[in-house]
């Protein structure tokens, strides 16, 4: 296994309580400070002025503060974030999730006058607030875990009561709000038309889930529950879930707890792992799946916690058995540290946040990084062979699924990958050889992408959409060159080589800088989207446009 260590990329900090990219391809991360400011770290160095600065509305310290940040899937075309904070006075105290926009004039700077309040929940005592956010990477929606309400003991049993949004897990649509509402009840939840049950709970029985996370190459949800006086927990959900009781305050952990109530009637889950407070751990910290390429054979591999204790474990988990439990610890060599949270940037490498002030970067000991600049894997020539027996066995063949960057797919292929490495008709090791250094060296993952060449036809895909949309009306309608381009009839060398107004229509594997997809998908103050006045591209339609630029804007 890869020996791991920590390389310092951050000091001087408030308070961290979380680390982010924000999925835009800047390779940026966005710190969060729970004093109320969201920093950035960009070129290695922590921007002086913040992202954005709440610090004049929200309550700090102890548990509350600003706890979360998550950023739209498209934010890079429509600049929407979410935080997740504690705000007004000990009688008035109460969690707001609210969405802020990017500065039109600036990506290192959010509008602080873009404030849309999406949830705002009461809450009674001072602790418990939790204050993660995160979009479902499988189904783009937003989820929002609270804790419990505080106390001590849940003494409202608000956990195990579904008509308050305490001890639960979220889910709602931030893209297509219901009528009175700011957001949307998507129709899978789980309890959609239960009576006496609040539409927008995904999963009910937390204490304090602090810090939990999606793994984003399967969408497992992992969430770290922190316990009484006794029990550390982690539960899981698989990706095709929801609905699930976490057990508090009928059980802490596995353990019974106070089984009053609904206890004896609720189906409760059960950690897939837990532990217990002694050695000075008292309080878990989630973390993340690992799905980066500096370590691959830590792919699939989950990394947590202790905040008391500064240890630091991790172990997979196949949907059924927790495996490979790991004391990382010592190889680590965090020393004294109040580990607050984990965070992963855009390539799925991870992140230590330390409540003191720091943030690490967990990266292998004594290996050279498998990473160039953009985050792409390089890695090493493959051997299959891991015996000198001249055959593939199955010792050879978990040693090569060991080894493999599962979890990026390659964009294309210098040349094609052929297992048959020699002429003489059988698959043998040399081949699988072969086979293997085409997977490590060959291909160039961009993560992630599709195998094959271009999937998306200008013919067949993009020219229509250009036609119906763009070429109807008296904007780029044949002999109308609004914006500087007709579309009318337009050929794709002269959609391809159009300069507009605001610059190139199309830019070859870069969608983020063609005005073709960004002002077909733009929202204010990024300025109308087009066609104006609609009807406006689907998003299936959009995801052509970009998916075609991405993948070189070719003529096929």
């Amino acid at each position: 296994a890869t020996p791991l260590t920590v390389d310092t990329v951050a000091t001087g900090l408030s308070s961290p309580v979380f680390v982010t990219g924000a999925g835009d391809g800047s390779g940026r991360l966005f710190i969060v400070e729970q004093t109320g400011a969201i920093k950035i770290l960009k070129g290695g160095s922590v921007l002086p002025t913040p992202f954005l600065d709440l610090s004049g509305i929200v309550n700090c310290c102890g548990e509350e503060g600003l706890l979360g940040l998550a950023f739209h899937p498209q934010f890079a075309t429509n600049g929407f974030f979410y935080v997740n904070y504690v705000t007004g006075g000990t009688m008035n105290r109460h969690t707001v999730v609210a969405r802020y926009q990017v500065s039109p004039m600036n990506p290192d700077s959010a509008d602080e006058n873009s404030a849309f309040i999406l949830l705002n929940q009461t809450q009674p005592f001072a602790n418990h607030n939790a204050g993660m956010l995160a979009f479902g990477p499988n189904d783009s929606l937003l989820y929002v875990g609270f804790g419990d309400g505080g106390s001590a003991g849940d003494p409202n049993n608000n956990a195990q009561n579904p008509l308050t949004f305490l001890g639960k897990m979220l889910r709602i649509d931030v893209d297509n709000p219901d009528v009175g509402k700011n957001y949307g009840i998507p129709a899978g939840n789980p309890f959609v038309g239960t009576p006496d049950t609040l539409d927008e709970i995904w999963a009910l029985g937390l204490r304090n889930p602090w810090r939990w996370s999606f793994d984003r190459a399967t969408g497992e949800l992992y969430i770290a529950d922190v316990g009484q006086n006794m029990i550390e927990e982690i539960d899981y959900q698989p990706a095709v879930g929801g609905g699930e009781n976490y057990g508090w305050r009928c059980r802490e952990g596995s353990s019974d707890f106070n089984f009053t109530g609904n206890c004896a009637t609720a189906t409760l889950i059960d950690p897939i792992h837990e532990y217990i407070h002694e050695l000075g751990r008292c309080s878990i910290t989630g973390g993340y799946v690992y799905h980066g390429c500096a370590m691959p054979d830590m792919n699939g591999t989950y990394f947590f916690a202790d905040f008391c204790s500064g240890e630091v474990w991790s172990f997979t988990f196949d949907g059924t058995t927790v495996s490979n439990f790991t004391d990382r610890t010592a190889e680590l060599g965090l020393g004294p540290v109040s580990i607050s949270s984990f965070g992963e940037d855009d390539d799925g490498e991870l992140y230590i946040v330390d409540l003191n002030g720091g943030i690490f970067k967990i990266v292998p000991d004594g290996v050279a990084s498998q990473c160039n600049a953009g985050g792409c894997c390089i890695g090493n020539t493959g051997n299959v062979n891991n015996d000198p027996n001249d055959i593939a066995d199955v010792a050879d063949l978990t040693t090569l699924i060991d080894h493999l960057f599962i979890s990026f797919t390659p964009l294309a292929c210098p040349e094609e990958a052929n297992v048959n490495g020699d002429p003489g008709g059988t698959v043998d090791v040399a081949d699988l050889t072969t086979l293997i250094d085409h997977l490590f060296i060959s291909f160039t993952p961009t993560a992630p992408c599709q195998v094959a060449g271009p999937t998306v036809s200008f013919a067949t895909d993009i020219q229509p959409i250009l036609q119906s949309r763009c070429a109807v009306s008296f904007c780029h309608g044949s002999g109308f060159t609004s914006g500087g381009m007709t579309m009318g009839g337009a050929t794709y060398n002269e959609i391809i080589s159009a300069s507009g107004f605001h610059g190139p229509i199309v830019v070859g594997g870069d969608a983020s800088q063609s005005n073709l997809y960004l002002k077909t998908t733009s929202t204010p103050p990024f300025g109308a989207r087009m066609p104006f006045g609609g009807p406006f591209l689907t998003t299936e339609q959009q995801n052509l446009i970009r998916d075609w630029i991405n993948e070189g804007a070719q003529d096929n």
